[in-house]
């Protein structure tokens, strides 16, 4: 099983930055982004191998998954093991790549990897959010195991005044992943999904649960994407293909919690993600917090 990741946008939030140094490579806690997305991409068993949506104009990403055996004897030739076995890791990674050169949309770059795909379902995951438990793509192949192979995408529920401004699914709720009693919006909570609305009004809405990024779906998707007219933007969506496999297969959704994840999609976000992390480090923590100093928030 293959896991997708596209990483072609000219992340125009953290410009100038971004001018030289991909958003993608941005690091958190000396690491990069993107390797947290393709470890956690990895996890679920049976996934063997990540393909990264690249443009070509962004080969550092290819440089910095590539192995550096000069590097590698350097770094241990001067006692220092544990920098070297890092680099050695990220080198060993099975991470392939295809090219989208043209920002034409999320289903575009999922459609670029066609040519990588085996026939079985697939992965994707957005680069720059990640889930340092790696556990809900985990989860997520749970739930397609028990519904027959079905596609399943991660939601999360959102505030009414903030509806309007994501993907919204519809559907029911029909349980829980384990079978324990769970309230429809909490986490576990598991739907059977009948639709999928771009942007609704909130009045209209058929819940409150938007899509955050994680996707395990059906090889058919793929080919719709081939014959997918462009949607919002002019670009091709995912989410319009998704709608239009609504009419051939099963979908279902599993709700996990936002907070489970690490938005760096913004600057905002990825410096927020760099305190969390460090927060969450015992071997940082105090440093972090001396280095924080008399910082109050206000």
């Amino acid at each position: 099983m293959k896991a997708i990741i596209p990483a072609a946008g000219l992340g125009t939030r953290f410009l100038p930055a971004t001018k030289c140094s991909p958003k993608e490579l941005l690091p958190v806690l000396g690491k990069p982004v993107m390797q947290y997305v393709v470890e956690e991409a990895l996890e679920p068993a049976g996934v063997d191998e990540v393909v990264i949506v690249n443009s070509h104009e962004k080969p550092q990403i290819e440089r910095y998954f590539e192995r550096d055996e000069a590097l590698e004897a350097y770094l241990e030739a001067h006692g220092k093991t544990r920098e070297a076995e890092a680099i050695r890791a990220a080198g060993e990674l099975p991470v392939s790549y295809v090219y989208q050169d043209e920002a034409l949309g999320l289903g575009h770059a999922v459609l670029c990897a066609s040519e990588k795909m085996d026939g079985d379902p697939f992965f994707v995951l957005l680069g720059d959010y990640f889930v340092p438990e790696r556990q809900m793509n985990v989860r997520m192949a749970e739930v397609s195991a028990a519904h027959g192979g079905a596609s399943v995408i991660a939601v999360a529920p959102v505030p009414a005044d903030q509806v309007s401004r994501y993907g919204i699914i519809a559907g029911e709720c029909i349980g829980s992943v384990d079978g324990t009693p769970v309230g429809e919006e909490e986490p576990g909570a598991v739907w059977h999904v009948t639709g999928l609305v771009e942007k609704p009004p909130v009045e209209t809405a058929p819940s409150h649960l938007f899509i955050v990024g994680r996707y395990l779906l059906s090889p058919r998707i793929m080919e719709l994407l081939e014959t997918q007219e462009p949607g919002a933007g002019g670009e091709i969506q995912l989410t319009d293909a998704m709608q239009r496999l609504l009419a051939e297969e099963e979908m279902y959704a599993l709700v996990v919690d936002r907070a489970e994840g690490c938005d760096t999609g913004t600057p905002a976000g990825w410096a927020a993600t760099n305190a969390r992390m460090a927060l969450a480090d015992d071997s940082v923590r105090a440093a972090f917090l001396e280095e924080l100093g008399d910082v109050t928030l206000g």
